[in-house]
This record gives C-alpha cells, structure tokens and sequence, in this order.
C-alpha cells in the first residue's frame, strides 16, 4: 500500500504505449499532477500494436450483442453476471471519453466513435430459443432495456438485408438489435490521449525502447534497464510505481519483477485473421455489429461476426475472426516469446491447461489449415449472396489469454483481464484479452483501488473522479434513471445520434 507520505518526489513508469497505459496515464496526471510520469513504447508510434483499429477485433464491448458474455446454466437461465459488468464498464469508459472532449484534452475532429447499432444473430430452433430467453433476461434492466428481438424474415430484411437477402425463408432465424451501439476507433483514441499526455511537462514519452529488466531495489523502488533502440543504448531510470500493460509482452515482462503474485501465470497465445471487404456497394448495405454464436470448442475471441468499422473515417466491412496459433505475443514480436515465457513456476500449470483444453487444441489445428474456400463458406452462413472477389484476408492482432495455477486442474485457460498487483502496491500489470480495451476505463479504476487505496478514498480523488466520471461510485445496475440519463449526456457530448 502506497502511503500518502511516499507521494513527495513521485516517479511513475508506464510499459505500453496502448489504450491502458494512455488510460492510466490520463488518470494519474489528473489526481497526482505532482508526479513525474514516463511512458515507454517499444514500437515507434503510440496505439500500432493491439490498440491498433485493425488489429482489436471487439472495437467496442458492451455486452449487448456478444453472446458469450450471457452463457445459458444448467438449469436453463441465462447468467447475465459478465454482461452487466461489462454494460456498465463500457458505460464508464463513454463518461471518461466524454470527459476528454469536453475538456478539449483530445483532438475529436475526425470521430473516434461511431453509433452502430449492435445485433445477435442466430439461425436454428434451439439457437432462436436461446436468444429469446436472453433478451427476456436481459431486457428486465434498464441497461439493457431498449434492446429488440425479432423472428420475423421482413423485419429482419430491413435491420440486416446483407444477411437476410438470399437466405431460405422457412429457415428460423432470430436476431436482437440494441440501437445504442458503437464503433470504437481504440488506436485513434489511444494515439489522442498519448498526444495530450505528451505535451504535459511531467510527462515523458520514450518510443522505441525497450525494456530489458525489472527489479526491486534495496530502497523499494523499482530499477528499470530501458534500451534506445534507435541508437541502441541502454541505461537504468529509477520509479516509485510500475505499470505494465504491454499487451502479450505484459508476461515476460512481470516475471522480470520477481514478485510473488507473478508465480503460476503463463500465456496461451491465438492470432487472428479477418476477412475484409472494400466494395462500396456491399459495404453501404450493411451498417451493424452482427455477432453469431461461437462454434463448440472455440474460444470466445472467435465468435463470428459480420462488423461495420470506421477507421480513421473511412467505413469498411469485415468478418471473422478466423482464430489461428503463433509463438508470437505480439504481432510485432519474435516467435520465440512463447518459449521464452517458459520458467519452473509456469511449466505445469501451461501442461495440465494443454491437457485439459484439448478441444481448443482441436479447433486451432483445423483453423489453422483451412483453406480460402473454408473460409469463405463460413462467410456464406452469415451473408449467403457473398461474392468470393469482394473480399481479402487480412491479419489481425495477436492475443496472450491467460492460464494461471489452479488447485484442483493444476492449470486453466482463462478469458477476459486480469491485473496482477504487488502486496506493496507499486507494481501492477494487466494479463490477457477481450474485452480489455472496451472496459480500460473500469479496469484502470479498479487497478488505481488496489495500489492507491488510501488516495481512493480521500475527498481529493474523490472530487477528481466524479468530475471525471459523474456516475463515479453508484451503480448503473440497480440506478436505471441514473444509467439513462448518463447515456443521454454521453449521446450528446460524443455527437452519437441513434436512428
């Protein structure tokens, strides 16, 4: 626990120059504008890496439409636990946006977020079923409340005609459609925070250098062995608080720390490849997040989905994603990063996740090996008149799911975010994928809880945080007016109009 006397002289060090460290960056030069803050990027521009538009496959979150987020319990309920998390996560993270508009601390001339409506969209009567009982479920919140279902193939026509027109209209389909959706455009997002950051006289932006190791200091501070790599010279700087979030370099980089709390973890990574249209006259019939059920066996990040984007203002299409296996834990990394990830504390654990997640092991071997015609049929189930010519394979990002110790398996793959923190609190990274970058903002709060505990409750912080986040320490659950009007502002300030 950092104490309130050790503020004097503060030196933070921020790893990764993506949307959680430019998140956290904001954060902390507002509630400690004392504190001298550095931020290294190993990549020679902010955001290039999984902040990167074309390379975050969820470009905004917000539960309405993912249908993994609501799985269906033995009992037949649906459990809406993660999705109303989620919901109000995404709902934090549009005050915070609306917040660096409102301030001008972000250049929001070109829109790095878009409405775009969100839809479920499944075929099949046990599927429809399923769907049905979700937005029943789901539709008894406020937060979830405006959100549509129909069967009906004309009114399905005209919310999706890409996916409808062609389709067998005795088949049963079902979709939901939630018209208070977005597009996130994360790199261009990250790249304005950095930007307002780096003009900050406390703060430093240090691109392409690399960090080479981390460790505590008799003094409890943090020496850090950072490389220039433009003119390949290495030296130490010295901080008081350390955050890593480095995407799929976070692992290697955390058990350079040594710290207790690091032990057991280890890192699964799964690339991504999408397919990506840029006919106009296809890409002006389809305006939606239209997102499928995954198929058995498949991770979560590989649920299909047919996905209208906006990147830097111009709109494109894409679908997928096509999940497939690197040793990589960036994109821009070296495919040795798996192995060197591999230490005495992680071996078992990495092992015993391996043998239990055989079918993962399955279902990557077979994506991997398909062919452009394979793929291509999956298209065809989401948008049956597809023509093979209007589209081309691109490569996503690369993703490090976690797989901790367990007690009872001896390891488990594990989806979502994890922030790993020091007893002490001066050391904090963030593990694994989806939907990180959607809820950045909640997860930097709950990251600024574990290690600034004391500062969290002090009137100051508090003062800052709600001015920051107006609904900051109420819940947009159980307060569906409070969860209405918010959006309402946020419609406004971010210049959001839903048809």
């Amino acid at each position: 626990m950092i104490k309130n006397n050790q503020l004097e002289n503060f030196n933070v060090a921020i790893i990764g120059a993506g949307i959680m460290g430019a998140t956290l960056g904001v954060f902390l030069s507002k509630l400690m504008p004392f504190a001298k803050i550095d931020i290294f990027e190993r990549l020679d521009e902010a955001g290039a890496e999984s902040s990167n538009a074309r390379n975050n496959a969820g470009t905004g979150h917000a539960a309405y439409c993912e249908l993994n987020y609501t799985p269906e319990k033995e009992d037949g309920t649906i459990d809406l636990s993660k999705a109303l998390k989620i919901a109000e996560s995404f709902e934090l993270s549009k005050q915070f946006w609306a917040y660096l508009v409102e301030n001008n601390l972000i250049d929001a001339t070109t829109p790095f977020i878009n409405d775009i409506d969100h839809m479920s969209f499944v075929w099949g009567k046990e599927n429809v079923e399923f769907l049905e009982k979700r937005h029943a479920a789901m539709t008894q919140f406020d937060i979830f409340k405006d959100m549509k279902f129909s069967t009906d193939h004309e009114v399905l026509k005209n919310w999706i005609p890409l996916i409808m027109n062609g389709r067998d209209p005795q088949q049963d389909v079902a979709a939901t459609r939630m018209e208070i959706g977005t597009d996130v455009n994360f790199g261009a997002l990250t790249k304005g925070m950095i930007k307002y950051l780096e003009d900050l006289e406390q703060v430093d932006l240090f691109l392409s250098h690399q960090i080479e190791d981390i460790k505590r200091r008799d003094d409890e501070r943090w020496e850090i062995e950072v490389t220039d790599l433009k003119i390949d010279d290495t030296k130490s700087e010295f901080y008081d608080f350390v955050f890593i979030g480095a995407g799929g370099a976070t692992i290697p980089l955390l058990e350079k720390t040594d710290i207790p709390e690091s032990k057991g973890y280890g890192g699964f990574p799964v690339s991504g490849q999408f397919l990506i249209c840029d006919n106009p006259e296809v890409i002006e019939q389809h305006e939606a997040k239209v997102y499928g059920k995954a198929e058995v066996g498949s991770p979560p990040m590989s649920v299909p989905h047919l996905d209208t984007r906006y990147i830097d203002g111009k709109r494109s299409l894409l679908y997928g994603p096509y999940a497939g296996f690197s040793t990589k834990f960036l994109k821009n990394g070296s495919v040795f990063d798996l192995f060197l990830s591999i230490e005495s504390h992680n071996i078992w654990p990495l092992l015993a996740a391996g043998y239990h997640n055989y079918k993962l092991t399955k279902y990557l071997v077979k994506q991997v090996v398909q062919s452009d015609e394979d793929r291509f049929e999956m298209l065809q189930k989401f948008y049956p008149e597809a023509k093979f010519e209007d589209w081309k394979l691109i490569t996503a990002g690369q993703r490090v799911q976690i797989i901790k110790e367990d007690d009872d398996d001896g390891g488990k793959l594990q989806f979502g975010t994890e922030v790993v923190t020091s007893e002490d609190g001066s050391m904090s990274a963030l593990l694994g994928a989806s939907p990180g970058a959607s809820t950045s903002v909640g997860i930097m709060l709950d990251l600024l809880k574990k290690c600034f505990p004391l500062q969290m409750e002090s009137q100051e912080w508090q003062t800052i945080l709600t001015e920051m986040i107006p609904s900051y320490g109420r819940s947009l659950i159980d307060d569906g007016e409070l969860c209405l009007a918010t959006r309402e502002r946020t419609t406004k300030v971010l210049k959001l109009e839903y048809a």
